[in-house]
Order: C-alpha cells, then structure tokens, then sequence
C-alpha cells in the first residue's frame, strides 16, 4: 500500500536543514524538606523486660515527634530487633543481656522545629539522631523551572546557530528529556549529598538547646536534546 505523502527524511536536507542542539540548566535553590533518622536503644537483663524499655522509649519518641504536628509531614517506623548479648560461661556461653533497637525516620518542612526537635531527640536516653539530609518534593516547582530554563536554552542556542547562517528556525522536530529516566527519590539522601549526624545518650538536667541548622542549598539540574528544521542559508 503507498501513499501520496512522502515520509519525512531522518535527516536535513539542502532545502529544510536540520540543527540539533543540547539545552541545560542548573539551579541553586533552597530545600523545601528535612529527613532525620532516629534509632533508639533499650537493654534488658531478659528478652521480656528489653522489649518492654524499648517499647516505652519508642512511645516517647513517636510522641515527641508528633507533638510538632503539622511540621511533620511524613514519620515512618523502619527496622526492628532484639538481640541477645552473649558471655563466656565455663566451656560455653550464657546470655549476658538482650539488646533492643528500632528505627524512626521522620521528614520535616519546618525548619525552626527541626532544631529544636532534633536536639530533644537527641536529649532522649539510648537515642541517636541521624541527618538531617536536605532535599525538593518531587513535585517542587523548582523542576518544572529547570526545565523550561532547558528548552529555552536548546532554542536559544539552536537560533544562534540559524542567525550565524543566515537563517532562521522553521519548525521543531524533536525535544527529547535526558533526565526522565532517572527520577528522584522523595526524602531520601542524595547520593552526593552532605550528612551531618549526632549520636547522643540523654542526661539528666536541663534540656539542650535547638541547634541552629543552616539548610543545604539543592542543585536541580534538567538537560534536553532538541532537533529544529530551519530555512536555507545564506552561505
């Protein structure tokens, strides 16, 4: 079966050149979230009174935690266990103690209670406080920006070329995004990102005070090949 519409070549032709260009973009923008990791300890002489301190000392967390409210927009309970602690005992072993441990990991919008959270945390007994790791919501606003800044780039760049020709741009053929296969994880680390972490066991006293945390600046990158038909130079 033919048809009277001839296919369009996959490349330029004297008459309708063709110009392919990269259009990238990289923003420095402020972080939109926090994600702290939280693990508690508890030890028991026995399986049973372990598990009973460390239930009571994951309630004061998970307490503490949900007192700030609406600054928490996201707390989730991770690993879990109970292990025992052995000892030499004659030709054998004996358990010496059971170990407890669980894992909070909680993500926070308000950076003023995150300080103040973080330390608390951290005033807690057999608690350590991991982070926080600084990151956008996958729906931040700031992606969309990286990518119009992209396209327009990749037209820029490609009408520079046309303009050096004595041409201009006709048509657009393709715009193909580099990124869309590798999305960004929501809450999680950042690969290259930096961690600042704290492992401290409460003491008796007056509370700490919030620590001052200067929220790390986010790189958003975005990055797109563009394909442009142009008219004839002027050679």
């Amino acid at each position: 079966m033919t048809s009277d519409t001839a296919a369009p070549a996959p490349y330029g032709t004297p008459e309708t050149p063709r110009v392919a260009v990269r259009g990238e973009a990289r923003l420095e923008v402020d972080p939109e979230i926090a994600t702290i990791g939280v693990t508690i300890g508890a030890r028991g002489t026995d399986r049973r009174s372990a598990l009973e301190d460390l239930t009571h000392r994951n309630g004061q967390a998970l307490e503490l935690i949900k007192s700030y409210g609406e600054a928490v927009e996201k707390l989730e309970t991770g690993a879990f266990s109970i292990s025992p602690e052995l000892t030499r005992h004659g030709r054998g072993e004996r358990v010496r103690a059971y170990h407890g441990r669980v894992h909070i990991t909680a993500v926070l919008a308000d950076f003023t209670a995150l300080g103040e959270l973080t330390t608390r945390l951290a005033d807690l007994e057999l608690t350590r406080v991991d982070g926080p790791w600084w990151s956008l919501r996958p729906d931040s606003p700031s992606h969309g920006e990286a990518r119009r800044t992209a396209v327009r780039e990749a037209v820029q760049r490609a009408r520079e070329y046309a303009d050096a020709l004595g041409a201009r741009l006709a048509a657009l053929v393709e715009l193909a995004d580099l990124g869309a296969e590798a999305p960004a994880s929501y809450g999680m680390p950042p690969a290259q990102g930096a961690m600042r972490s704290a492992a401290f066991a409460g003491a008796a006293g007056e509370s700490a005070p919030a620590l001052d945390l200067e929220p790390q600046r986010q790189t958003v990158y975005a990055q797109v090949n563009a394909r442009f038909t142009m008219t004839p130079p002027q050679l």
